[in-house]
């Protein structure tokens, strides 16, 4: 799916008006009869709405959403918020069908005009939508904070009043909307961890603009969806053995941390790699032995850390290097010698990242196209802190051009960088998988995606998207809290079903 600006979006409205042809009160119309469709799908009725409306186009939404809810007999009352200004075209020509039906129509001029609430309302916000090109101020601001101390239900339109679509909105007073009902596709506001307590629930309604502008609109940033991920899936073929399938190389393991090694060959495993070879200490060889009886295992000279490599690693389709591994001096001394002698994408994780954080210099040497995964205290720690999350969607963009790589930046919209400029954010995924072993699972299953074939673009949309998919299968059965990384490699054949019901 496809993420465009506001003022892409506002462009979308303007095609969709000249070449439907549509007018533009009768798209509010189409808007607003899909969200009171949303509302009774949803079981709100018998509840007592307070919509409340500024004078653009978002607030023309609010009022068609009240007379509409008022010509089903539901309880409606409307606020608009007077800022000294006519209102929109289409805001005025609502608001004329509005008047001409019983309803408290109550304008907002100042403190005093503040409603009250009673237990159980929803709130409509509708007081600016995407448009929105500054911060609010003056009575705006302690209206805001009036509906977010209500202990209601909040509802907004479009985007929560306040918010920026396109940038950050850090300092600003916001609506913190329980639900959100924003139209055709998401927006980058909706997709960062900073907007977290203000968007809520989000739910995108088709109202049917242009399919036309869609197709030829450039964008860089993009949500993983279906059609993404089975554009890229493979299927197998009949008569395909181990060998169409890749050899993959994972280098993890220390004393004590021999678990991220298990996690990641088992997920490099379940994930459909035909070969697999674990380099770890010698600590750890009957671990994973016994663990995992389908790995083949070289262990290193040493007992508790990795200190090198003795077979020639360019037989191999792909290496996943950093689980576990540790922060000795002979480990550091490892990686430099992998990105020194294996010349074809790398997958890079956990303490392989710190340790490139302590020696930048190792960021050049990362060979092309290879995919790291920080976490985003991983992130700061390689590129320097960000002010907020758009300044880090560019750093990102940056160092993925900067350095041929692909940034895979973890969180519950992973975010995936690539060295053309494009942006990538993943739409599975939940909060049991914040937890200890779920990036050496997600290492496990990018290794074996890039030995089978798939380029390191592919590798990391079909990675991270299979990987929270998992996650999601599991924390339906386990429960969030319950559910732990082993669960997620169990489902991945269910994840895998997912996206090839051939397999199921």
């Amino acid at each position: 799916m496809k993420i465009f600006s506001a003022e892409v979006i506002r462009q979308w409205d303007q095609y969709t008006i000249a070449n439907e042809p549509i007018a533009s009160i009768d798209l509010m119309e189409r808007a607003a009869s899909q969200c009171v469709k949303w509302l009774e799908e949803n079981e709100y009725t018998g509840k007592r709405f307070v919509i409340f409306c500024g004078k653009g186009n978002n607030g023309g939404d609010g009022l068609a959403i009240a007379r509409m809810l008022l010509e089903k007999e539901y309880d409606v009352i409307v606020y608009i918020l007077e800022l000294n200004h006519k209102g929109s075209s289409d805001f005025q020509a609502n608001l004329a069908k509005l008047e001409k039906l019983p309803i408290d129509i109550l304008p907002i001029q100042t403190e005093k005009n503040f409603p009250s609430f009673a237990e159980g309302d929803i709130i409509i916000d509708a007081l600016w939508g995407s448009g929105l090109d500054r911060p609010l101020d003056g009575i705006a601001i302690q209206l805001v904070e009036q509906i977010n101390e209500s202990g209601c239900e909040i509802i907004s339109i479009d985007v929560p009043s306040g918010l920026f679509v396109d940038r950050s909105s850090k300092g600003n007073t916001i609506i913190k909307a329980t639900h959100v009902l924003s139209f055709q596709t998401y927006k980058l506001a909706f997709l960062v961890a900073e907007n977290a307590a203000f968007a809520g629930q989000i739910h995108i309604l088709d109202i049917s603009l242009h399919t036309g502008f869609y197709k030829s609109a450039n964008t860089d940033y993009e949500l993983i969806d279906d059609i993404i991920i089975k554009s890229i899936y493979k299927p197998r073929k009949k008569f395909a053995h181990k060998g169409n399938f890749g050899h993959s190389l994972i280098v993890a393991g220390s004393y004590g941390k021999m678990g991220a090694a298990v996690l990641a060959a088992k997920a490099c495993l379940h994930s459909g790699a035909g070969l697999l070879t674990c380099h770890i200490p010698k600590c750890g060889y009957d671990i994973m032995q016994s663990s995992v009886p389908e790995a083949m295992v070289m262990t290193d000279f040493n007992s508790s850390f990795l200190t090198k490599i003795e077979d020639d690693i360019k037989k191999y389709d792909a290496v996943g290097i950093g689980p576990g591994i540790g922060g000795a001096s002979e480990t550091k001394t490892l990686i430099k010698d992998v990105f020194d002698n294996y010349h074809h994408p790398v997958v890079i994780d956990a303490d392989a990242l710190n340790i490139i954080a302590a020696q930048k210099y190792l960021l050049r040497p990362i060979p092309p196209q290879s995919i790291i995964t920080p976490h985003p205290k991983e992130f700061e720690r390689l590129f320097g802190e960000t002010a907020n999350d758009f300044d880090k969607i560019e750093m990102a963009i940056h160092k993925a051009k900067e350095l041929n790589i692909i940034i895979v930046l973890k969180g519950h919209h992973t975010l995936i960088a690539t060295p053309e400029g494009k942006i990538f954010f993943n739409s599975t995924g939940n909060a049991g998988m914040a937890k200890g072993g779920s990036g050496d699972v997600l290492t496990g299953i990018l290794t074996a995606l890039l030995s089978q074939g798939y380029n390191s673009i592919e590798t990391a949309i079909l990675g991270v998207y299979l990987h929270g998919l998992a996650g999601d299968i599991a924390a339906k059965e386990f429960s969030m809290e319950a559910m732990t990384a082993t669960d997620i490699i169990k489902n991945l054949g269910e994840a895998f079903k997912n996206i090839n019901p051939i397999t199921a």
